[in-house]
C-alpha cells in the first residue's frame, strides 16, 4: 500500500465507498453517489491541505496504483499537540490488512510534523474491524466517550484510541 494524492481515477473508490451504509453517515460522500458526486468528493479530498483542514490521502495498491480507500490526518487540534485520523477501505477491497498498513504509514508521516505528539482515533464499539486495524497499527484503547458524536441523527458512544510520538 502507498498513500498518495487523489487522482481523477479515484472516483471509482468514491463510487464503491458510497455503497457502504456507514461511510456516507461520517463523511462528505453521499449514499450511492453519482459519478459527478464522486468526482466532487475527489476534489474535496485534494483540497484538504489547502483549506487548512489536514491531509487526505488515497490509499492505493503499490503495484498497480489503483485506489482502494481514503485516509486522513486532521490537524485542527495541532496547537494542542494532537491530531485525529480516519480511514475507509472500499467494500470490494476489505479484509486484506490494507487499512492497518495505511494507518501505520499515516502515523509514521504524522511524526514528521513538528509539535505533533499524539494521534487519536474515534471508533464505535461495534466496529470490530476498525478496532483490529487500530491495534495492528499500534494504537492503544484509552476509554469510552459517552454520547460523543452525532452520527445518522443520534448521539453515539465512541471509543478513543491513540498513538503517541515515540521517544
Amino acid at each position: 500500500m502507498v498513500l498518495r494524492e487523489f487522482v481523477d481515477a479515484d472516483l471509482a473508490v468514491g463510487l464503491d465507498l458510497s455503497t457502504d451504509p456507514y461511510v456516507p453517515l461520517v463523511s462528505t460522500l453521499p449514499p450511492h453517489a453519482t459519478e459527478d458526486q464522486a468526482r466532487q468528493w475527489v476534489e474535496r479530498n485534494r483540497a484538504r491541505w489547502a483549506t487548512g483542514r489536514g491531509f487526505s490521502f488515497a490509499i492505493a495498491d503499490a503495484g498497480s496504483g489503483r485506489g482502494v480507500g481514503q485516509i486522513g490526518l486532521w490537524l485542527d487540534q495541532l496547537h494542542h499537540g494532537r491530531a485525529s485520523a480516519g480511514y475507509f477501505i472500499a467494500p470490494r477491497d476489505r479484509g486484506h490488512g490494507r487499512a492497518a498498513d495505511a494507518l501505520t504509514a499515516l502515523t509514521g508521516f504524522a511524526w514528521t510534523i513538528p509539535g505533533l505528539h499524539r494521534v487519536e482515533l474515534y471508533i464505535e464499539a461495534w466496529n470490530t474491524a476498525s478496532l483490529r486495524t487500530a491495534a495492528h497499527a499500534g494504537y492503544e484503547r484509552e476509554g469510552l466517550l459517552r454520547g460523543y458524536l452525532e452520527i445518522g441523527g443520534r448521539r453515539r458512544d465512541m471509543l478513543v484510541l491513540s498513538a503517541l510520538r515515540p521517544g
